[in-house]
């Protein structure tokens, strides 16, 4: 049912280096790393990131993906999510940019954590 998750990390550095000591033992090493954002898995496909964060900005979301079987699954998630009264982030759309099959929506819950449905092989 899960596809990533990520929570926020007021000290990256600190948190990091935690990550990267006990992940290991589980086969969980650093699939990206792009500063204030690094993913963990194993490779390929990271399933696990930590993000830098502001503690002075008070609440601090966290991020959930959920995984769909296709397009029409995330679609579907978008729509059942909207007429819910979630807060739209943005609408289902190929992110290339993530990777080429990389389709996702992403809405917020009622306490403002980002939820997204995701799937990775949208042709």
């Amino acid at each position: 049912m899960l596809d990533h998750l990520s929570i926020q990390c007021v000290d990256m550095a600190a948190s990091a280096a935690f990550y990267d000591a006990v992940l290991a033992p589980l086969g969980g090493v650093r699939v990206m790393d792009f500063g204030a954002v690094i993913g963990y898995g194993v490779p390929p496909k990271p399933d696990f990131w930590i993000n830098a964060c502001d503690p002075s900005e008070g609440f601090r979301e966290s991020h959930i993906a959920f995984a769909a079987t296709d397009a029409d699954a995330v679609r579907s998630f978008f729509d059942a999510a909207v007429a819910a009264g979630a807060e739209v982030l943005h609408e289902p759309r190929r992110w290339p940019e993530y990777h080429p099959g990389y389709y996702g929506a992403f809405v917020r819950d009622p306490d403002g954590n980002n939820i997204e449905a995701v799937c990775h092989t949208a042709s």
